[in-house]
């Protein structure tokens, strides 16, 4: 049992990530890391999940929810800028605790991601297809019911053929090379900003104030609804929104100059989505009764038909549906380097760390890509927006408590951080209990879920992984 143990912390000497991921071509700057993490953050979740969650736990108190998932957001944005500073590799967390913790933690640490991406995946595909079903509705266009959404045969639909072609097309187009997609990427969320900030200026004119009132409703005994037991379950869900720290990290080793250029992108992502989220969701709930939004996958897109102006709704639909891609874009992105990174590793089939000549992870892509297709086809959007926090939660807590691992090293086996998480050694326990608070607010079947998928994961790791993780050539195993 000991030696099991002593195996279970093998750590992997950065050298050998280093030489591995020379392979893959470092083009991102500032401006695309932010165009990427902005377009996950602004992505999907800004035109749903306010409704979403203002419907199911908050009340027109969901703007606090944001706050609250932003501060918990941004103490782990911390974390990760001073690791992706000191650690540019692909794989983000995966990665940076097999170097610091070891193997074993490393897997756990990466198969959360994995949970956490591939599940985003399909939940921004579902919210693109219920954006893109409304706009042909407008138009006079209607899919049949049984293509319309996921495996429901009370409704009488069985398959989500729009999200299954959204994330198809995204595949395409990411496996042309990372340069191209990221110029795409910063077109497409300048534009969607653009329009969001138009929402905001014309929603603001339908704005009645009795909707704020009360504007933290009393907590329903035996629910998730009302009160600070609302805010909480509402910050848990929300967290999905923020899964793009870990979107730009993903990218470090494709990063110019990560060491500067990484930490500006991971709060400039911050700053800038935090900011939206907030005014976007205080003129959403301001405009119609929170209740109105239950299960409305476009709320943004209905308040304004709702409210008269057909022209700002149709427009915002067009935005929606082609500014979606942008978070399709970065997370299908994110997660087919976390692939690679299992099959550069040998936790995965080495096939899966394969880089082609436009130095795109093709199978590792084309896996992915497939993989979720057949998720955000089946799943329904409100069951994958409860499902992808969790992931996110748990690679915030390992990456928060990295830092106590990571800052002894530095200037010694790993190179001086160019950023450092301010109030060391204070503020990473604070990041780690704020992310473990609100996991703890996440429904019950979204826990049950993370532990079947931690129980998959342990198996696939004692029957595969352990035996050609590429460590072991350096045991001699």
């Amino acid at each position: 049992m000991k030696k099991l143990f002593e195996r279970l912390l093998w750590k992997q000497d950065p050298a050998v990530y280093q030489q591995k991921d020379a392979k893959l071509t470092p083009s991102l700057r500032t401006i695309d890391l932010i165009g990427l993490g902005t377009g996950m953050v602004v992505g999907t979740a800004i035109f749903t999940l306010p409704g979403i969650v203002a419907a199911e736990h908050t009340g027109p108190a969901v703007p606090l929810a944001f706050i609250v998932a932003a501060i918990g957001a941004g103490l782990s944005a911390l974390a990760y800028a001073e690791m992706s500073s000191v650690l540019p590799f692909a794989g983000s967390a995966f990665s940076w605790i097999n170097v610091l913790f070891g193997e074993f933690f490393g897997w756990i640490a990466g198969w959360a991601l994995l949970a956490e991406y591939f599940i985003s995946v399909a939940f921004v595909a579902s919210g693109w297809s219920a954006y893109m079903q409304g706009f042909l509705a407008s138009l006079g266009v209607k899919l049949p019911v049984a293509l319309t959404g996921g495996f429901n045969p009370r409704q009488g639909s069985y398959v989500d053929i729009l999200a299954a072609v959204a994330i198809l097309a995204v595949g395409i187009l990411i496996s042309r090379g990372v340069h191209q997609v990221s110029r795409i990427e910063n077109i497409i969320v300048a534009i969607k900003l653009l329009v969001i900030i138009m929402f905001i200026v014309v929603g603001a004119t339908a704005i009645q104030a009795h909707n704020y009132v009360p504007f933290i409703p009393a907590h329903r005994p035996g629910t998730s609804f009302g009160g600070w037991q609302g805010i909480l379950a509402g910050t848990a869900q929300i967290f999905i929104a923020y899964v793009g720290f870990d979107a730009i990290a993903a990218n470090t080793a494709e990063t110019k100059n990560p060491q500067k250029t990484m930490p500006r992108g991971l709060i400039g992502t911050l700053v800038l989505g935090t900011g939206f989220f907030i005014a976007v969701s205080l003129v959403l709930v301001g405009m119609f009764k929170y209740s109105r939004y239950a299960n409305n996958a476009e709320p943004a897109a209905w308040a304004l038909r709702q409210s008269g102006h057909y022209l700002t709704a149709n427009l915002l639909s067009v935005v929606a549906i082609i500014g979606i891609f942008s978070a399709l874009i970065a997370i299908l992105l994110a997660s087919s380097r976390l692939i690679y990174a299992f099959g550069r590793d040998g936790l995965l089939p080495s096939r899966l760390g394969i880089v082609n000549g436009r130095h795109v992870p093709s199978h590792a892509l084309w896996l992915i890509t497939l993989l979720a297709m057949v998720l955000g086809s089946v799943f329904p959007f409100t069951f994958l927006a409860t499902l992808v926090s969790a992931g996110t939660l748990v690679a915030f807590i390992f990456v928060s408590l990295g830092i106590y691992a990571l800052r002894p090293r530095e200037g010694k086996d790993l190179p001086d951080a160019q950023f450092k998480m301010p109030w060391y050694p204070v503020l990473p326990t604070v990041s780690a209990l704020f992310s473990a608070v609100i996991f703890w607010g996440l429904n019950k079947d979204a826990k049950i879920l993370m532990v079947g998928w931690f129980v998959i994961g342990l198996l696939i790791y004692f029957v595969y992984g352990i035996r050609h993780f590429i460590i072991n050539q350096e045991h001699g195993k």
